[in-house]
């Protein structure tokens, strides 16, 4: 018979059965084992089907040797679950046994057999019923034992699947109620812990009825208190040199009636909490590959047959399998808790508020296996109100893609400081990837947008083309020229300006957004348009759709098999700054371009009703543009924009930043940054490629 089919059905109880009720708090829900039934003595065990009322059979009358009268040692055809045709029985097919069926074994004790008491019969046979399940006598059935528990254990992958593994393989097949402690807290791989040994009660699982009222799952609050009980004792400092460190360094599994269990339990469980009497409770130690990690308590009931010596590797088995589960789940953990953090520091944590554009992003890793990936998305402030609009992929989907992708982002940043155009951004990003190797590849979108121009422009270098949904509901797919991957060298990029109007949605996504085993790239891109423009009817006409709703419709088109990649998705929606918003002017450089900065910007407050902010205003200008006349060469430029703040640049064509410093006292000049720094409510100073663009901002009153 294969044991897979056998012994994994008596370990699971994880399909809702009738007759649940609830157990430990810190326990699961498990299902009232079924009674047993006991044939007459010149029966053979009847073979149950799947869902009947399986049955046990009786041990017949034994000799002086303990062997039944009349049968030889071994087990005749039909004498448990497990058992073999005999020699010319046919070997028909024979349902699976229920899941409480345990088989009887013989040479079994007359007090033993006593001390299962009689319930009731069955109303199909007429056979006295049995409580709760037999235990394991033949070294066959231990062996299928440990095979399925141990496969149940390896299923699981977290700390939790394999604690619950353990207990719902034990449970109630090997023992009626299990305690499983962790080491509190558990050491990771090489860690060496430096606080003292604290246990803490991980878990517990037992077999809920009726009849724990009578008599209870030990451990129990003893004398007087015989009622279901849970362990009060959850937290345990193990005394270095005390009774239970001894039985965790001895590894080996022992009864609670051994001289060292007896004196470590009371340290494990507590002083007012007692285990059942004689060979019903077995300590183990949970080992991991260089240190005790915790421990496992295994009970039976009072009228349960007690363990045997056999059941002591049983538990050993379970004990090892189990550690060195929780062993390699505490280093996934830890490997995905890194995993999860270098993605979050890998992509910006929230995105600016740059003027004249709202954004809104989302990432999705490509499985909860693979939490990290190659795709990023940024947005990054530019002089004159602009705002670099970046998405990219690098190939892979490991921690060296990650990496990867971090070193292009910082540099994509860097290159994005300097006011570079998009198509030499790109070339400088390709000429970083051939230097992190060879086989650096790497798809980038970079895309400049001018809230004042209502003009965007995009360079792409093989990334999926952006869509543009319109304010009327319109999508199109821009028709932006794909260009090389970043990595293969020896390529120019070429960049596109195209309109971007007000009210208008601009999205950038990875591959994984529209690319997949089921569709290709260019059917998922027509999906999305399609989406986008249903998604805008919504709304209406005149009223775009939110942006954070746009990304959940979005990202709703993806169905079961089309999650192959990692997700990267940027949002923009274009507000623009209106022309009668903004002020601009070109000065010479000489001595009176500081009086008339004053006066352009006086009229231009007054024409706005800012007059509160004309004494700042003319100030700070004049300062700022003092600065900028005493070294440029060519006009210098003013240009004031009222947004929810008003915002003043000058720009000039020196290279060197201005740095804010304190002035000696017998110093002449150096105290205009001073003051910008103090009235100011924000200020800067970027490099262009032309020159530089001192800023800075004023609340509206």
């Amino acid at each position: 018979m294969d044991s897979t089919r056998v012994t994994e059905h008596p370990t699971s109880h994880e399909r809702p059965q009738p007759g649940v009720v609830p157990a430990d708090p810190r326990g699961a829900l498990l299902r009232t084992p079924e009674p047993l039934t006991t044939p007459p003595a010149s029966a053979l065990p009847a073979q149950t089907r799947t869902g009947e009322a399986p049955t046990a059979p009786a041990c017949a009358e034994h000799g002086p040797s303990g062997v039944p009268d009349g049968s030889s040692a071994v087990p005749s055809a039909g004498g448990g679950e497990h058992s073999q045709p005999a020699d010319g029985e046919p070997d028909t097919h024979r349902p699976r046994p229920a899941s409480e069926v345990i088989p009887a074994q013989p040479g079994a004790e007359g007090q033993d057999r006593a001390s299962v008491a009689p319930v009731g019969k069955d109303r199909r046979t007429g056979q006295t019923l049995l409580h709760g399940p037999m235990p394991m006598r033949r070294d066959g059935d231990r062996l299928r034992f440990v095979g399925a528990a141990t496969r149940r254990i390896a299923r699981g992958i977290d700390l939790d699947e394999i604690v619950m593994g353990l207990c719902r393989a034990t449970v109630p097949t090997f023992s009626d109620a299990i305690l499983v402690y962790l080491r509190d807290p558990l050491p990771v791989g090489d860690e060496r812990p430096t606080g003292p040994l604290v246990l803490r009660l991980r878990r517990t699982d037992r077999i809920p009825q009726e009849r724990d009222l009578e008599d209870g799952i030990l451990p129990v609050p003893a004398p007087e208190n015989s009622g279901l009980a849970t362990v009060s004792n959850e937290l345990c400092e193990v005394r270095p040199g005390g009774a239970l460190a001894e039985v965790l360094r001895g590894v080996r599994p022992v009864f609670a009636d051994a001289p060292a269990a007896r004196a470590a339990l009371p340290e494990l469980l507590g002083d007012d909490l007692a285990v059942p009497p004689g060979q019903r409770a077995i300590l183990a130690p949970l080992r991991g590959r260089r240190r005790v990690i915790g421990a496992v308590l295994f009970l039976r009931r009072p009228e349960r047959l007690a363990f045997e010596a056999d059941d002591l590797l049983v538990a050993a088995q379970l004990a090892t399998h189990s550690a060195l589960g929780i062993d390699k789940a505490v280093l996934y953990g830890r490997e995905a808790y890194i995993a999860d953090e270098l993605q979050r520091t890998m992509l910006p944590e929230t995105l600016p508020n740059p003027t004249g554009v709202r954004l809104a992003s989302r990432y999705l890793p490509a499985a909860e296996t693979a939490r990290v990936g190659g795709d990023w998305y940024d947005a990054i402030p530019l002089p004159g109100s602009r705002v670099a609009l970046v998405v990219g992929d690098v190939m892979g989907h490991s921690m060296t893609s990650a990496a990867i992708m971090g070193q292009l982002r910082t540099t994509a940043q860097t290159l994005a400081g300097l006011d570079l155009p998009p198509q030499e951004v790109l070339h400088h990003l390709d000429e970083q990837a051939q230097r992190l190797g060879t086989d650096r590849m790497a798809t980038c979108l970079y895309a400049v947008y001018d809230p004042v121009a209502h003009r965007i422009t995009i360079a792409n270098a093989g990334h999926p083309p952006p869509v543009l949904l319109h304010l009327g509901g319109r999508a199109e797919v821009l028709r932006v020229p794909a260009g090389a991957p970043i990595g293969v060298g020896g390529v120019d990029f070429e960049a596109v300006e195209l309109d971007a109007p007000a009210g208008a949605t601009l999205l950038l996504y990875t591959d994984g957004l529209v690319e997949s085993r089921l569709r290709d790239v260019w059917t998922g891109i027509e999906q999305l348009r399609e989406k986008l423009a249903a998604t805008a009817q919504i709304t209406g006409a005149d009223h775009p759709p939110p942006l954070e709703a746009l990304c959940d419709e979005v990202l709703d088109m993806l169905g079961p098999g089309d999650r192959d990649d990692d997700i990267a998705l940027l949002a923009a929606r274009f507000d623009g700054i209106a022309p009668n918003d903004v002020a601009y002017w070109f000065l010479e450089p000489e001595d009176s371009a500081p009086g008339r900065a004053r006066r352009l910007a006086r009229r231009a407050l007054a024409r706005w009703g800012l007059e509160e902010l004309t004494d700042s205003v003319e100030l700070l200008v004049s300062e700022v543009v003092t600065n900028a006349v005493r070294y440029a060469s060519r006009p210098v430029t003013l240009r004031l924009l009222r947004t929810d703040v008003l915002r003043c640049e000058v720009g000039d064509d020196v290279p060197q930043l201005p740095r804010l410093r304190q002035a000696r006292a017998t110093d002449e000049g150096g105290r205009g940054l001073y003051l910008v720094n103090r009235l100011a409510r924000r200020w800067g100073a970027t490099r262009l490629s032309t020159g530089k663009v001192v800023w800075f901002e004023l609340n509206q009153g």
